[in-house]
């Protein structure tokens, strides 16, 4: 687990800069391991959003058994044994969801618990009281009604826009979508961050000079920058 001023290092980065510095770690296919369209931010954007996933799947089409309502407090336990800052990942199992696991009542509760948001592939409501009590609320849907929402499962990975999550996965998550940090990155996640956004300085600084003097670049000005970058950029 990375320390305090590790995971606030992690938030100065935006998550499409983790991501291409996950990129460039070559820990991975370039395509997984992150959130596909469809997945919003629906609270202020405060920064990233970093912690360790709690995972549990919900379904809000039925009444709930009396094992599933007890469920919900098994995934209490969950929350309260993850690392702090804990990020709960929700995936709604219906085909088309109905209701909305997360309100102002869940996100209070969940955010005494430790956590400080939530990804779900499913809806949300309450969107202003959640606001107010700077949690963050990332969803597919946005949902008036909790219907039958309840827990069918927890503690086993889950799939949201795409993007698997264990439990204990590192997240990071902006207005962007979301990404899993692979544990053997994650120490060194920060330092390949600046590698990569420096990098990008060999493209962005000449070409914000070409834009503020109004002389374009010629393609071989670009060829030649971009082949720096990907020098630079490079980690292995």
């Amino acid at each position: 687990m990375l320390s305090t001023a590790q995971l606030e290092e992690l938030r100065q980065f935006d998550t499409p800069t983790v991501c291409n510095a996950l990129a460039a770690m070559r820990l991975r296919p370039a395509t997984v391991g992150f959130s596909h369209p469809g997945l919003q931010r629906r609270t202020p954007d405060t920064g990233p959003l970093v912690g360790y996933a709690a995972t549990a799947r919900v379904s809000g089409w039925t009444s709930p058994t009396a094992a599933q309502k007890d469920l919900l407090f098994d995934f209490f336990a969950d929350v309260l044994a993850t690392a702090s800052p804990c990020v709960v990942v929700v995936e709604d199992v219906d085909r088309h969801p109905i209701g909305s696991f997360w309100g102002e009542v869940q996100a209070t509760t969940f955010l005494a618990l430790g956590a400080v948001g939530s990804l779900t592939q499913g809806g949300v409501r309450d969107i202003p009281e959640v606001a107010g009590l700077g949690f963050s609320f990332f969803s597919t849907e946005i949902m008036v009604a909790r219907a039958e929402s309840h827990l069918v499962d927890h503690g086993s990975p889950v799939r949201v826009c795409g993007l698997e999550v264990a439990p204990s996965d590192l997240i990071h998550a902006d207005q962007h979508g979301a990404t899993v940090i692979p544990s053997q990155a994650a120490a060194d996640l920060a330092r390949a961050c600046r590698v990569v956004a420096e990098a990008e300085r060999q493209v962005l600084e000449p070409c914000r000079q070409a834009i503020a003097t109004g002389q374009r670049p010629s393609v071989s000005d670009l060829r030649r920058w971009r082949t720096a970058m990907a020098a630079q950029r490079s980690l292995d």
